[in-house]
């Protein structure tokens, strides 16, 4: 053989080695934007995101959440990226646990899925600080968020840090990644104006520095009109598809970075709700308007674990979203959005390559159209937009229903496959279920916190210090404690006259003690953080101690001027004595940071054993105490959770894992606490043996604390005779949409999770019945055989279909109301096999 016919041989040969390396790899051309859409690696895409943020979950739960997140029809997963937690103090970093950005970031690339990184640095996300680091605050001359050098530095710095980070691991989609977003900065139109043209200098730097980072995928900034060029101004809203007002440029596509599922909730709020209808709804809206991505937020809340909560906001985050606090599915929430997306899936062609019109239909009813010229291609959204009233439209000759408030879907112009307004998807109702294993044979013991006295206190100041600025947010607790020496001509001389303790408070609540005796306490609320604290009290002649404990819930996370906010005790007095009124505010104050608890760390198992416990007595627990007990790992796999209805407020431990604030004594406007149940990781737990802790400040009983086990298993479904068949009975093929099922008639679809199976039918009414899941009443009219029908169906199986068809629940009977509108409601219980 020649030489040259071996060099050819062998450079044949490596051309085929190299085809053969890059066959099936990701064409890693990055991601643009044209007004129509996003383009990833060459191909437009619908984007349906969800917000689930790693630090409200523990990694365990990761693979499950992001599962079920893709099984709802989810293809983009956004998240923030939280500073705080990231570096606590400057220069040390934290990546480990629920923590761990990189690993979150990965396991959503496994899944198949994309990710949008909301970097900010400042987040607000109803999050401590709005994710900013407290030390940041005490940085000469800085102030946050505008043309400030300092803080330019020190969020460029963090930003750079967390690029490279990304970098390294190649998580961008320019390296074959799944990150096809970043984020820099976080609604700054809300602040702007306060700062004029310092403001407007800070956004043209935010996004140029991005930009320059040189990520290889586009960069937005949400709610920001003015955002630079080639920065994405994006939707933060319900409704952005009639509330935004477009992209700046139109060269950029309409993006939606914040949907509202529902609404976060602050102690002594009502329960949030948002309907799936009304979601579904703002969606398919945005869509038919020219929208290609819309993000739910949340699309799983979690748990604010420990301290990680901004001013008044409860531990658990947006449990009204379509996963809740505890990862499950909330139907008909999940379920709706699941079949949406499908519908929305099957007008793809037309939404990202089609030409759009408006057709008006009616006063309050349009078509809007999508539709390649000379092909088949063409999808249609029928949009009811009056929000009282139905109406029948004629649209292409054919007449179609129309619910009030909403949208149907016809991916041929043809077709419904799907009404925002008309649920087809299961419900379900929450359980919680006390542990057998985890509430037997528990003992609790207790110890009462210290009460310091000034001379128990390092930091002495002539007046009352402002609280932040003591506790850097290590812990949400300062003592403020001075001493008045009285003598007799002092003091009333009536008795049924007392002094009274007046102190004026900037926030969050307080609870004070005179010479060691509890008196009383007072808060703020999350709309007036101030208040005044009055209580009458008993004096002595000679020495008086006045301790009183200044607390806050959490640090602000929005507005203009962070770094100035203040909270604690701003004046004292003592009214009513014979003197007159005696000020306090510069007697000579002593403070303390934190509970003594806290510094050993009772939470423990190392730490316990520093104090004494004795054991507990019905009503013997004083304010400030701890309470220490043991339990078992509960049965099963279902979710684990705290009911603390019997306590008041305070911090709950778990094998040293503090899952978080609880103030149930904080009642809303229904005369019930705003969060009752709270979150206890399965990978907090050991088979025996856990030690929970409670701090309390007020006088709970924890007797009647529970460990309860929480599920899903009451499963539902509402259905009309006259709903749409389920979206999955229709496919594209060629151009066309067909159906892929024999029987159209719409069905009650229901289905137990984990492969649970259907034990017990506890309501079934096909006639005109009311409720909700879990709450369901018969109404005038109800066929007698309903109950049968469906245990026929569906007793012994993980999952049934009911036909929804008269002729199946009238056999032998006569209908006895033939002109009412049949609607089946069914109400099933799962368990484990």
């Amino acid at each position: 053989m020649t030489i040259y016919r071996q060099t050819l041989l062998l450079v044949l040969f490596s051309l085929w080695v190299v085809l053969v390396a890059s066959h099936g790899k990701k064409k890693n051309m990055g991601v643009t934007y044209d007004g129509r859409s996003l383009v990833v690696n060459g191909r437009r895409e619908l984007l349906f995101s969800g917000s689930i943020h790693y630090p409200r979950s523990t990694p365990d739960m990761w693979p499950k959440i992001l599962s079920k997140a893709k099984h709802g029809g989810i293809n983009l997963v956004q998240t923030y990226v939280f500073w705080n937690i990231h570096e606590p103090v400057q220069g040390q970093f934290n990546f480990e646990g629920n923590y761990d950005l990189v690993k979150f970031i990965k396991l959503i690339d496994e899944m198949g899925m994309y990710a949008t990184l909301r970097l900010g640095p400042f987040i607000q996300a109803e999050w401590n600080f709005g994710g900013l680091p407290y030390w940041l605050k005490e940085v000469n001359n800085i102030t946050f968020r505008t043309d400030n050098a300092p803080f330019k530095y020190h969020m460029k710095k963090f930003t750079k840090m967390i690029i490279k980070k990304m970098k390294d691991d190649k998580l961008f989609a320019s390296q074959g990644g799944p990150i096809i977003l970043a984020q820099i900065e976080n609604e700054y139109n809300s602040i702007q104006r306060a700062f004029k043209e310092s403001g407007t200098e800070y956004v043209q730097w935010a996004g140029n520095m991005a930009v320059g980072m040189k990520t290889g995928v586009p960069w937005v900034m949400c709610k920001q009109k003015d955002a630079p060029d080639p920065v994405i101004n994006t939707c933060n809203g319900r409704n952005c598809g009639d509330t935004f007002t477009g992209p700046n440029r139109p060269n950029k596509p309409s993006l939606w970075t914040e949907n509202w599922t529902a609404q976060f909730r602050r102690f002594g709020d009502p329960p949030s709700m948002r309907a799936a209808e009304d979601l579904a709804y703002s969606v398919a809206r945005f869509f038919s308007k020219n929208g290609t991505l819309a993000n739910y937020y949340m699309y799983h809340g979690g748990t604010n674990f420990g301290r990680t909560s901004s001013s008044f906001v409860t531990t658990r985050y947006y449990d009204e979203a379509p996963l809740d606090e505890f990862g499950m599915q909330k139907d008909p929430k999940w379920g709706h959005l699941r079949d949406l997306h499908a519908a929305l899936r099957l007008c793809k062609k037309a939404l990202l390559w089609g030409s759009t019109s408006v057709e008006k239909l009616g006063d309050e009813q349009e078509a809007r159209i999508y539709q390649n010229p000379g092909s088949h291609v063409c999808a249609a959204f029928l949009c009811n937009n009056a929000t009282r009233t139905p109406a029948t439209v004629t649209f292409r000759g054919k007449e179609y229903y129309l619910p009030q408030h909403s949208i149907s879907i016809l991916p041929d112009c043809k077709t419904v496959v799907y009404n925002t307004q008309n649920v087809v998807s299961q419900h379900n109702a929450r359980n919680f279920r006390k542990s057998k294993n985890a509430n037997k044979d528990r003992k609790w013991v207790m110890s009462q916190d210290v009460i310091p006295t000034i001379g128990d206190c390092h930091v002495k100041e002539q007046s009352t210090m402002e609280l932040f600025n003591q506790t850097k947010d290590i812990s949400d607790y300062l003592w403020y404690t001075t001493r008045v020496d009285l003598d007799d001509d002092d003091l009333p001389m009536r008795i049924d006259i007392l002094p009274v303790l007046q102190v004026h408070n900037l926030g969050h609540s307080m609870h004070a003690f005179v010479n060691g005796e509890y008196i009383g306490w007072a808060h703020g609320n999350h709309i007036e953080k101030t208040f005044t604290f009055r209580k009458a009290i008993r004096l002595r002649t000679g020495t008086n101690n006045i301790q009183l404990l200044g607390m806050s819930v959490g640090l602000p996370d929005s507005g203009v001027y962070l770094e100035h906010r203040m909270a604690g005790i701003h004046t004292v007095s003592i009214q009513g004595l014979n003197t007159g009124t005696l000020d306090l505010s510069e007697n000579g104050w002593g403070h303390k940071v934190g509970m003594e608890g806290e510094k050993l760390k009772v939470f423990t198992q190392g730490g316990s054993h520093r104090v004494e416990w004795t054991d507990y007595k019905e009503g013997s627990g004083q304010p400030l105490t701890w309470y220490k007990t043991y339990f078992d790992e509960p049965e099963g796999e279902s979710p684990v959770a705290l009911n603390l209805s019997s306590m008041g407020k305070g911090f709950a431990y778990v094998n040293g894992h503090n899952i978080g604030r609880y103030w149930v004594s904080y009642l809303s406007p229904l005369g019930k606490p705003s969060q009752s149940e709270y979150h206890i990781p399965r990978a907090y737990l050991k088979p025996t043996d856990n030690l929970l802790v409670l701090f309390e400040e007020e006088q709970g009983n924890p007797n009647e604390v529970m460990v309860m086990t929480v599920n899903r298993d009451t499963i539902c479904s509402v259905v009309s005779e006259y709903h749409s068949a389920h979206v999955k009975s229709w496919e594209r093929q060629d151009s066309h949409i067909r159906s892929v099922a024999d029987d159209m008639t719409p069905k009650a679809h229901l289905k137990c999770a984990n492969h649970k199976k259907i034990i017990r039918v506890d309501f079934a009414s096909f006639g005109d019945p009311t409720g909700v899941c879990g709450n369901f009443t018969m109404g005038t009219c109800n066929s007698p055989s309903a109950k049968n029908v469906v245990e026929q169906h569906c007793l012994g199986k993980t999952s049934c279909a009911i036909p929804i068809e008269r002729e199946n629940f009238d056999k032998g009977t006569e209908d006895a109301c033939p002109n009412v509108y049949k609607i089946l409601a069914v109400q099933v219980r799962c368990r484990p096999s």
